[in-house]
């Protein structure tokens, strides 16, 4: 069994809900990488700084203009759900940074793991965990800071 209790790992970017999870040492969603890539291309892709977006406190970086396009025309379609929190801790009502090189798109909604081996319980009962992430989502941030 793997414990976890990662609270104070980052920090949530200041906005209204969804909250954020953006490291400490710079403010970027998903770690700074494309959310739109793992959509149209399968796989994770650092973004750049020439295409950034502000959306609900943090600086979405992109790989392109045609992604960044399409994030700002819909945020809520490609931001990972749970602010980028770890999907697994959070259906254990804990928090824990997601780390955007372990993922999966589970009904055009992307979720971030914490690691591979979490990332492998979580995959052992997606459709549980995600129920019961959502459930926890957003409270598990006021219970836990």
């Amino acid at each position: 069994m793997v414990a976890m209790s990662m609270v104070g790992v980052g920090q949530m970017a200041q906005a209204a809900e969804p909250f954020i999870y953006t490291q400490k040492d710079n403010n970027y969603g998903a770690g700074g990488y494309d959310v739109v890539a793992y959509f149209t291309d399968n796989q994770p892709m650092e973004g750049k700084q020439t295409y950034q977006t502000e959306w609900n406190g943090a600086m979405w970086l992109f790989s392109s203009a045609e992604n960044l396009d399409k994030f700002t025309k819909n945020p809520d379609q490609y931001a990972p759900q749970y602010g980028g929190y770890c999907a697994w801790a959070m259906a254990k009502g804990d928090l824990a940074k997601g780390d955007p090189k372990r993922w999966k798109v589970v009904d055009n909604k992307l979720y971030l793991n914490y690691n591979w081996t979490i990332q492998k319980l979580w995959e052992r009962d997606i459709p549980g965990m995600i129920e019961r992430g959502d459930a926890q989502w957003p409270t598990a941030l006021t219970t836990q800071n």
